[in-house]
């Protein structure tokens, strides 16, 4: 027993020693680091400290000789980041009994009092091995073991027969799915605006990945072994070193900056590690843009030199993969259903080749990538297109027919982006090339956006995809030439970030292509207004009110024929859905397709109210009333209190609902709240008739804000009799529970507040999201009489936040305005508003200046 309370004793003076050398030591790695920041000195400088702590406490537990203790993963390798988990295997050469199970108990315990975090396995070497075999996991992490302390023998008995059992191809084969699943799993692009600088491509787990595979099949230990066996370049093991360099300080910093192990560069961050990492502003950017720009050019080094090397590792572990080389014209074979340059010198010597493999892939379904040497190749000639080689008729010829051809045409953009052979080919293209865009609903960088943009536009012409979209695919399969949308595609946002109107920049760049290449005056005039008008058709859909006959038929002039209207409205579908998965939405899709509807028929030859339907909506909502058995007629005492703007602003299936609610009521006392899903159930549609009165908008919009629902759209409308009939889509942008299950809450809550009136209660202010905290939105608000000279226009710029609807209907309600319609556009976290007003004091100056600077309050964060 007094034996007992010394080594208890001696343990924990040993976990104080371990915890206070840990402390001095890490404090004197980070001092080090900031004065010269050297990486390698950091990462094995942490291993080795960590290596002495943790032999301190295996003495102070007296753990017994047969024991092996045993650094697995990246600290097996000797790489240790200031906030990594410490990954240890516990070697037997037995399995353990009581009291060794009780000392190793105590051990871990220990570790982790010191403040280290612990991954541990103990194992016998049979069950190393059979866990191994089972999960590549414990498979790679074992390919990494360092002997820290123990039995010598047993490691070395250890590793033999690992080794023994170690099946490279399966080994090589399991880390290229391995790769594809994460890929998945982060989009398959390096340029998501928050990427992990560890998992995400192009990360740190890329180079891991390439080592671990060199290691098991024995071709190199380093990035110098690789070059030797000529598996890379000499130039390609020095980027490699840079690259790896690079992404080392980026997560060494941000376990620092953090203070755990953070491996997210997201916004709160970006700005912050671009300043510890001497980035700075330059015109136009901030330093986190300037940052985030060579981490993308990074991220997208490691995946060029990823695909080279994964390739040339499948040639040397499956040497017998082979077969003769496939001719396929003097310049290109196919090897292994791999595309090929028949000799070294392919590109120096016919330069057009630069563009022709990537038609050869297109038009080559059996070719599933091209070769290293050919990937190689490409980079390291794409400075041979020049303005000589833009200027070749041959090269513009088959630049439109990889743009023409009916497979492939997303795949290569996307490879010729990636080997830098497209923003070589368009000039402009270089100043978008990984820039970021901090406007709050894009999610991808530029040139990323511009080719989402275009698969979105090539998945409409795809029969595969028909059902996703079918209106699309009926549209696009009926445009003559409907390669010119790619066109327009790729030059749509190609000015973003000049400074200026990037549409009216953009149709420049357009002119000169479609010229340079020969496109015919009606074909370029198309292109070239697409990119003037790419953001019109949205503006006009989400912010204007398209139930006004003069909305639409302005619209239409603009438009002017049938086929700019069809050009138009894929190409706003396509870019609305490139922006950000969260952007899109089926309602946001039927307020286009309600426009495009319209503009049709009335570019057709259609009046304005033939148009808008107006007859045909009252006709299509009492078939409806007639399939739901209700006898002609009953729509009459409600319908005589409507106005023709309220058949105008709903759709026939809208005015059928509304009607079968309330026309045997067409004046109550009390509210009527009824709520139902949505089509498609990506929201809630809630229905409000009850007497209107001034503050009745801010009532309800501020209930809504309570439960935490997002409104999409909001119809407000007056009957002749004094009731509001208003119509609500809402939306949980949490998604916390089943619409369904809130639709009885909705109807019951809201009318019973409703119901009791009293003093307006101001939704709670929640929570501003990260985005908005680092990149704010000034506020902007315009009010101006529209056309008609009836109605005023409220238009509003914020950064969207919990209760702000609530606090723009306050303010009106104070002003004593009526609100007739509400466009509410909600872009990732950026509201774009529009209201129709009416008011005795709008048409004054000074009213109207008081009202706007209110506004203005409200909106800033």
């Amino acid at each position: 027993m007094n034996d007992m309370v010394i080594s208890i004793d001696a343990l924990q003076g040993a976990i104080g020693e371990a915890r206070r050398e840990l402390a001095e030591g890490n404090a004197a790695l980070r001092s080090a680091y900031e004065a010269h920041p050297l990486t390698a000195a950091l990462l094995k400088g942490r291993a080795r400290l960590v290596d002495q702590a943790i032999l301190r406490l295996w003495r102070a537990c007296a753990i017994p000789p047969e024991a092996t203790l045993v650094a697995v993963g990246g600290y097996g390798r000797g790489e240790l980041y200031p906030c990594s988990d410490v990954d240890l295997l516990i070697l037997l050469a037995q399995p353990a009994d009581g009291a060794l199970q009780a000392r190793l108990s105590t051990l871990v315990g220990a570790l982790w009092d010191t403040g280290l975090e612990i991954g541990h396995s103990v194992r016998t070497v049979e069950e190393c091995l059979d866990a191994a075999m089972s999960d590549i996991t414990v498979q790679t992490n074992l390919l990494e073991a360092r002997l820290l302390t123990g039995d010598a023998e047993l490691f070395a008995d250890f590793q033999a027969r690992y080794n023994e059992t170690l099946d490279v191809r399966a080994f090589f084969k399991a880390k290229q799915l391995e790769q594809e699943q994460r890929y998945t799993r982060y989009n398959d692009t390096p340029y998501s605006l928050e990427p992990n600088c560890k998992e995400s491509p192009g990360g740190l787990r890329d180079l891991q990945m390439l080592g671990w595979i060199a290691r098991a099949a024995g071709l190199g230990r380093n990035w110098r072994d690789l070059a030797r066996r000529r598996l890379i370049t000499g130039e390609e093991a020095s980027d490699l070193r840079s690259v790896e360099r690079f992404l080392q300080h980026v997560r060494i910093r941000l376990h620092y900056l953090t203070g755990r192990a953070e491996d997210r560069l997201l916004f709160d961050h970006q700005e912050k590690l671009a300043r510890i990492m001497g980035v700075e502003a330059t015109v136009g950017k901030r330093a986190s843009e300037v940052f985030m720009q060579r981490y993308y050019l990074t991220a997208k080094k490691v995946t060029q030199i990823n695909a080279i090397l994964l390739q040339n590792y499948g040639t040397e572990i499956f040497p017998d993969r082979g077969g003769a080389a496939i001719v396929i014209n003097a310049r290109f074979q196919a090897v292994r259903e791999l595309l090929d340059i028949r000799d070294e010198t392919v590109f120096e010597c016919h330069p057009s080749a630069l563009l022709e493999c990537f038609l050869l892939m297109q038009q080559r379904p059996e070719l599933k990538g091209m070769t290293a040497r050919t990937l190689r190749a490409l980079w390291l000639n794409r400075n041979r297109i020049n303005a000589a080689f833009r200027a070749d008729p041959v090269n513009r010829a088959l630049f439109l027919q990889i743009l023409q051809e009916k497979r492939g045409i997303v795949h290569e953009f996307r490879r010729m982006n990636q080997y830098g052979v497209l923003s070589r080919y368009l000039p402009p293209w270089r100043k978008i090339l990984c820039q970021m865009q901090h406007d709050l609903f894009h999610v991808y960088t530029v040139d990323q956006h511009i080719l989402m943009v275009l698969r979105n536009m090539r998945r409409f012409t795809m029969g595969e995809h028909a059902h996703e979209y079918p209106l699309m695919t009926r549209l696009i399969l009926g445009f003559e030439r409907h390669w010119l949308l790619y066109v327009a595609a790729l030059y749509h946002d190609i000015a973003k970030g000049r400074g200026g109107d990037h549409s009216k920049l953009g149709m420049e760049d357009a002119r000169e292509f479609c010229e340079d290449h020969g496109l015919s005056a009606e074909d370029t005039e198309l292109v070239v207004w697409l990119v003037e008008h790419h953001l019109t058709m949205s503006h006009v859909a989400q912010k204007e009110d398209t139930s006004d006959p003069e909305v639409v038929r302005r619209f239409a002039d603009t438009v002017g024929s049938e086929r700019k209207l069809t050009a138009l409205y894929l190409l706003t579908h396509a870019d609305i859905r490139g922006t950000s998965p969260k952007v899109w939405n089926g309602w946001k899709g039927k307020l286009l397709e309600d426009l495009f509807f319209a503009t049709q028929r009335l570019l057709r030859g259609a009046t304005p109210q033939q148009a808008l339907g107006l007859d045909d909506r009252q006709e299509d909502a009492r078939r409806l009333l007639r399939y739901h058995g209700l006898r002609p007629g009953v729509e009459d005492a409600l319908w005589a209190q409507l106005d023709a703007v309220y058949f105008m602003r709903h759709s026939p299936e809208e005015i059928a609902w509304h009607t079968r609610l309330l026309y045997f009521r067409p004046e109550v006392d009390e509210p009527v709240v009824k709520a139902r899903v949505s089509e498609g159930e990506e929201g809630v549609q809630v229905m409000v008739f009850t007497r209107d009165e001034k503050d009745l908008f801010a009532r309800i919009t501020g209930f809504f804000g309570r439960i935490g629902f997002t409104i999409l759209d909001a119809k407000v409308h007056t009957t002749r009799h004094g009731y509001a009939l208003d119509s609500f889509m809402l939306q949980d942008p949490g998604n916390a529970a089943p619409y369904r299950d809130v639709v009885a809450l909705i109807e019951h809550e809201l009318a019973l507040r409703l119901q009791k009136g009293g003093a307006l209660e101001r939704p709670s202010s929640g929570r501003l999201s990260r985005q908005v905290k680092h990149f704010p939105i000034t506020p902007e608000v315009s009010l101006r009489p529209d056309d008609a000279g009836r109605h005023y226009i409220l238009s509003l710029v914020a950064a969207d936040r919990p209760g702000l609807l609530f606090d723009v209907a306050e303010v009106l309600a104070k002003y004593g305005i009526s609100l007739q319609t509400a466009k509410i556009a909600t872009l990732g976290e950026r509201v774009e508003d529009t209201f129709l007003l009416t008011g005795a004091g709008l048409s004054q100056d000074a009213h109207v200046l008081r009202l706007e600077r209110e506004l203005l309050d409200r909106l800033q964060l």
